[in-house]
């Protein structure tokens, strides 16, 4: 196994979930006011953000040092087969979660495609590789689940439509995919390095995406406002996208699955503080009770790893 678990992997694993989450929840946020500035649809926004971050990412590697990047050998050794399917589960993931979001709305959508997302991926762990929750691990799994549920669903006023909630469905299948592939090369020892396997999963992406974009409409609306079209797609591609997956991806790699997506619930965190600081949101009961819920439930579980890890 070419991937040590002890205390510090597993600590800094942690915290780069953890920066993932938080810049992960700042996606809703540019995505909302992309819409209204460039005219985008929800494929033709995944495809540019892939691609903004695979440039961003080529250059990154370009710019390492000769003695830090990745040897080809390693390449190879990471598997084509496994770098196509995370290419195609994230191009999955991330467009079928934006087509719930605009079919049954940001609430169900988030609770359906990220509530699932922790029961899949326990169930997957536990029968793939292993790994056991116990009793306190499936504890925090659902007072996560339940902090996500009273966060984004404590406002009342959601509307629930099948076709948004198949969608859903299809986008949390695919992210718990996608953890499982990571976790899964991590033991095998094919994990490989995390920006090249970032960038070769946005090439992935993109490649999907790009005839759903262009039947969608790739180019922003006449009436676009151009600068802070391009201000914001530079913001997507740069930070939510490619250092977030970046950080997921090397923090998968050494952090227990079911861990792995309860720390990922940090997302919706993240977006509710935005939408309170930024977007003039107020404060209400069920907001501080998820949030509450949510981070108990990751400081638990991170406690939990932490200690199995030394």
């Amino acid at each position: 196994m070419s991937y040590a678990v002890s205390g510090r992997p597993v600590g800094r694993g942690l915290l780069f979930l953890t920066l993932a989450g938080l810049a992960w929840g700042t996606a809703g946020a540019a995505a909302a006011l992309l819409y209204r500035s460039s005219g985008l649809g929800p494929l033709a926004l995944s495809f540019w953000r892939y691609v903004g971050g695979l440039a961003l990412l080529l250059a990154t590697l370009a710019l390492r040092p000769a003695s830090r990047r990745p040897r080809p050998a390693a390449r190879v050794r990471g598997g084509f087969a496994r770098t196509l399917a995370q290419g195609l589960v994230l191009a999955v993931f991330q467009s079928t979660y934006f087509l719930a979001v605009r079919d049954t709305g940001l609430a169900v959508a988030t609770v359906v495609a990220l509530g699932c997302g922790p029961v899949l991926i326990a169930l997957g762990a536990r029968l793939g590789f292993g790994e056991r929750l116990g009793a306190s691990g499936v504890l925090a799994v659902a007072g996560a689940l339940a902090g996500l549920a009273v966060l984004v669903l404590g406002g009342g006023g959601a509307t629930v439509r099948p076709a948004g909630v198949l969608w859903a469905l299809v986008s949390g299948v695919a992210y718990a995919a996608l953890t499982l592939l990571t976790r899964g090369a991590a033991l095998a020892g094919g994990g490989g390095d995390a920006v090249t396997t970032t960038a070769w999963s946005f090439g992935v992406g993109a490649l999907v995406l790009l005839p759903f974009a262009l039947a969608e409409g790739a180019l922003p609306g006449s009436g676009a406002e151009l600068g802070t079209t391009l201000l914001l797609l530079g913001y997507l591609a740069g930070v939510p996208s490619a250092l977030a997956y970046v950080l997921y991806f090397a923090g998968a790699a050494v952090v227990r699955s079911a861990t792995v997506s309860v720390i990922m619930l940090l997302e919706p965190v993240s977006a509710a503080v935005i939408a309170v600081l930024l977007l003039g949101e107020r404060v209400t009961g069920a907001t501080t009770l998820g949030v509450a819920l949510l981070l108990a439930a990751v400081a638990g579980l991170a406690v939990r790893e932490r200690g199995a890890g030394e």
